[in-house]
């Protein structure tokens, strides 16, 4: 692979290093930006590394055997991610999620889960913790992530038929040792479980009924993924897109639904009942029906960058304060500078205005 393809981990992908206000006023616990979105969801990549490749997120055509992951030492460390985690929180924030990369091959992660569960808002309420992940470790690690703190989890599977699952995972992993996993998930007390689909046209979209069917009346909630534009390196086509109101029919047609109020503002999956009371579903339609007006979502990278926007072009890197002698006073004004001019609308500006920007990777931001 040439160099081109593979980019020096140090200037993997641009970023300023924030300014910081010569005064620093003290977190309110509350943060708008320009659109008046709250900061109120931090996600964080522990690791740009994963044990698949699926063909959306990381295909071995770019994240083959010599591709270069970020060295150890540019990894905010668990004490960073904490300290980060605590500025974070006197700013509004009150849900962590841990993602990657897939964030349960970072080595003793569950002790980072642990130092995570011990940080709370400014009231001294425990943060909303929980992780993304592909399931293939949660029957080894589930009961240990929930006694270091951590509460729910979300698990990534793209199909049932196992045939089309190993395809798309393209390393040949069982779906059986998922399902393994997420039984494992919720004897331990990791619940609500979800389960997150990304549908793509022609390769897994007949698996939309009977993903339903398996799930339907489990307890656990499923939630169809639109495929998304996020990164380079995924081959991404509108043709290939399914329309959350066509996976919306599809179900209807066999297993009757109906809208659900959300949950909360900015929840970013639209809520689905089976009217008979088997449970729900959510669809995630970033592609057809953008929800960026509600996003509250920051993202930081395992790197310490971050970024306000999954399909953002650059970040700011935070790394660079806390290793260059700045206090928790000093960080959290730069967080509050960036945050309070934050305009990104991506999914909303979506067309070809937007083609050929060099987006962030989804296994280096965070799903």
């Amino acid at each position: 692979m040439s160099e081109r393809n593979v980019p020096n981990a140090d200037r993997r992908y641009a970023a300023a290093v924030p300014e910081v206000p010569d005064r620093p006023q003290a977190p309110t616990g509350r943060l708008t930006d320009r659109r008046g979105r709250r900061l109120h969801d931090l996600r964080i990549s522990v690791t740009d590394r994963c044990n698949f490749r699926c063909t959306y997120c990381m295909p071995k055509a770019v994240f083959g055997t010599d591709y270069a992951f970020l060295p150890q030492a540019s990894l905010l460390t668990f004490e960073e991610i904490t300290r980060l985690a605590r500025v974070f929180a006197a700013h509004g924030v009150e849900k962590l999620r841990l993602t990657g990369g897939e964030p349960l091959v970072r080595r003793d992660v569950e002790r980072l889960i642990g130092m995570l569960a011990a940080v709370t808002t400014p009231n001294g309420v425990p943060l909303d913790l929980t992780l993304t992940t592909n399931g293939s470790l949660l029957a080894r690690k589930a009961r240990a992530l929930r006694e270091v703190g951590l509460q729910r989890v979300t698990v990534s599977l793209d199909a049932l038929d196992d045939k089309i699952f190993r395809a798309m995972n393209d390393v040949d992993f069982p779906v059986a040792d998922v399902l393994a996993g997420i039984d494992a998930a919720e004897a331990a007390g990791l619940q609500p479980i979800k389960i997150n689909m990304v549908v793509k046209r022609g390769v897994n979209d007949h698996e939309i009924v009977p993903m339903a069917r398996h799930f339907r009346g489990s307890g656990r909630i499923l939630r169809f993924i639109e495929f998304m534009d996020v990164g380079a390196s995924n081959g991404w086509r509108m043709n290939d897109v399914v329309p959350s109101a066509e996976i919306a029919r599809r179900i209807g047609e066999v297993f009757p639904i109906e809208p659900v109020e959300p949950n909360y503002q900015g929840e970013v999956a639209e809520r689905w009942r089976y009217l008979d009371g088997q449970g729900e579903v959510g669809l995630i339609s970033s592609v057809t029906q953008p929800f960026c007006g509600g996003c509250t979502r920051a993202r930081l990278s395992t790197e310490g960058k971050l970024f306000t926007c999954l399909f953002a072009t650059a970040g700011k890197d935070l790394r660079a304060l806390l290793r260059g002698g700045f206090d928790d006073a000093q960080i959290a004004a730069a967080i509050g500078a960036i945050w309070s001019v934050r305009d990104d609308r991506y999914s909303e500006l979506r067309s070809a205005a937007t083609t050929g920007l060099r987006k962030i990777e989804m296994s280096y931001i965070g799903g």
